[in-house]
């Protein structure tokens, strides 16, 4: 569980300090500890007085500008910006060196890790080795220090600089990964929305043209034929509950679909609206991704026949071609709104229907004829390929949106 003050998450009896504020907080310490070790070798090379402060406060000054270009922040500022910190951060750490000796030579590291930190690397790796050897030569020069200490100096100027530039840019490496794994659970959210929304629509289009069909079906069938507006009425109670268990499927994300049990109930949907209806429906046993998509196209072919058309025959094929499968849906009736409507990309039906099959493989055309039919073309590769999000559009027929 994440606090929702902190962001931390609580495991059992304790809490978990999120990534990024752990990463920051050694960063933190790790340089606090090269100031009270500075602070400890300038208080030792100097006896005190006036001196002493000045040295003290120069000690401040430099770490207080050591964290800020630690800080994220520091990474997006301007190149004038940089220089001055630089330029300001090298004075203090070299000009004290005149009165103070090699002793101010600690200040040194922490330059270094700046230089690292804020120069493109073409210049950072030179001048951090110019700041090293430059404490090389400047310890190797002064009176009364043995070689062991002038390693010791040149050593501990490396490392510190090191030391400081990589605990940085794995702070901030940490905070980017942070930050992309809480977007990656962002996307995944919107997408598990999307998928929500379109089953929603691809399941319940169908549904409720059904049902509005049937309706009135029966207000036409009452006072002629109660016995078969009874019949009826079963039937869109029927198409209701499978409507439900349509949207329960959806809601736990697992939802299959077989093309010949859709063929079918489209057919008797059709003939209950006085539609003549010819299926031929010989593909086999498919994949059941495949077979999903292909009745989900099947089904919103058939929402927009009873929505947009004044259809009074309609036909269905599905056939094997190869490597692929071909599903066919020829309708009469078309009205002008249809003739006349936009590309496939337009509408949330066939829009749907091109984004699911493109993401196996597969593609879609829809289109009137010259004969004044409404023609769409479904392909599936009987191998799906769930990788595929670059799929064609369309089979080069003329292209139009009806949902």
């Amino acid at each position: 569980m994440r606090s929702p003050v902190t962001g931390a998450k609580r495991q059992g009896n304790r809490t978990e300090v999120p990534a990024p504020r752990l990463a920051q907080g050694i960063s933190i310490t790790v340089i606090s500890g090269f100031g009270v070790i500075t602070m400890l070798n300038v208080r030792n090379a100097v006896s005190g007085g006036v001196q002493l402060g000045l040295c003290v406060g120069a000690v401040l000054v430099l770490y207080a500008l050591q964290f800020m270009v630690t800080s994220s922040g520091a990474r997006r500022w301007s190149p004038r910006r940089r220089a001055l910190a630089l330029c300001l951060q090298a004075s203090l750490t070299f000009v004290p060196m005149v009165w103070v000796g090699i002793a101010w030579g600690s200040m040194a590291g922490p330059l270094g890790g700046s230089i690292l930190l804020l120069l493109p690397p073409r210049l950072a790796w030179p001048c951090y080795g110019a700041v090293t050897l430059t404490i090389l030569a400047w310890s190797s020069q002064s009176s009364g220090v043995h070689a062991l200490e002038v390693g010791y100096f040149t050593i501990s100027t490396a490392l510190t600089g090191l030391v400081i530039f990589g605990l940085t840019r794995l702070t901030d490496l940490v905070r980017e990964v942070h930050a992309a794994r809480a977007e990656m659970a962002r996307m995944a959210v919107t997408q598990e929305r999307l998928r929500f929304a379109r089953d929603l629509h691809d399941l319940l289009g169908y549904s409720l043209s059904t049902i509005t069909l049937k309706s009135e079906l029966i207000h036409r069938l009452i006072p002629a034929n109660p016995e078969r507006a009874r019949d009826e009425v079963a039937g869109v109670l029927g198409v209701s509950r499978q409507a439900l268990a349509d949207v329960r499927l959806v809601a736990s994300g697992y939802r299959e679909m077989s093309l010949e049990t859709e063929a079918a109930a489209v057919a008797e949907v059709m003939a209950a609206a006085d539609v003549q209806v010819e299926t031929d429906i010989a593909c086999g046993r498919l994949h059941p991704l495949v077979d999903t998509v292909l009745a989900t196209a099947l089904r919103e072919g058939v929402t927009n026949i009873l929505r947009h058309s004044k259809v009074q025959s309609c036909g269905i094929a599905a056939a094997v071609e190869g490597e692929t499968v071909r599903l066919t849906l020829v309708n009469d009736g078309v009205v002008l709104q249809e003739k006349s409507a936009p590309g496939l990309g337009s509408g949330s039906g066939l829009g749907n229907l091109r984004t699911r099959l493109t993401e196996i493989g597969g593609r879609l055309a829809a289109g009137t004829t010259e004969a004044g039919h409404f023609r769409l073309v479904a392909e599936a590769p009987l191998r799906p390929d769930t990788t595929d999000t670059t799929g064609a559009a369309g089979t080069g027929e003329p292209s139009v949106s009806v949902a």
